[in-house]
């Protein structure tokens, strides 16, 4: 199975609101999606694979002055736990580099141990709470930050961290990782 990692665009835009609600509840609504698509300072990410007719993940980091906030992670349900979230970050952090972005930030549910774990080890650290952020159930969120984006440490811990995602793809039978 072949994986594809490309900008989303109008073709995918459908799916796209629909993986949405499917792993995220409804995040975002098909006009936010369009807003991010045609944005300058929006990364807009979709993984598609050749045996899915469908985008299986998707991710989307905007660039304000040196900073990628990472607003959108997701993943299809029935494709979680085989390393594609860890593609996806891996791609968003990717392309801060070649924006020449300094930091990243995100922010996380606290009850999320599983998106946690997955950006600790990408070197995320706890930098605070926005609290009741989350308007469906009034829960906290943890504010994630990591630095250094354009250090050489940096660019080093990026191809050791693809190597391992793609072993860790194969691994799950997908093939090809394209990472922009």
């Amino acid at each position: 199975m072949n994986l594809e990692l490309h900008p989303l665009t109008d073709r995918w835009l459908d799916a796209a609101v629909e993986l949405d609600r499917l792993a995220l509840g409804g995040m975002w609504t098909r006009s936010g999606y369009q807003r991010e698509i045609d944005s300058p300072n929006s990364e807009l990410l979709i993984l598609t694979s050749d045996s899915v007719n469908l985008p299986i993940a998707l991710g989307c980091m905007w660039a304000i002055l040196d900073e990628a906030h990472i607003t959108l992670l997701a993943v299809h349900p029935d494709y979680q736990r085989q390393g594609l979230g860890q593609a996806m970050l891996l791609a968003l952090l990717m392309a801060a580099r070649r924006r020449n972005l300094s930091w990243a930030t995100l922010e996380v549910r606290a009850s999320n141990q599983v998106a946690i774990a997955l950006y600790a080890k990408f070197g995320f650290t706890e930098v605070g709470k926005r609290p009741k952020y989350y308007p469906d159930n009034g829960e906290d969120a943890l504010i994630l930050w990591r630095r250094g984006l354009q250090s050489d440490e940096f660019a080093q811990e990026l191809a050791v961290w693809k190597q391992q995602i793609s072993d860790r793809l194969a691994r799950s039978n997908w093939s090809q990782t394209v990472f922009s």
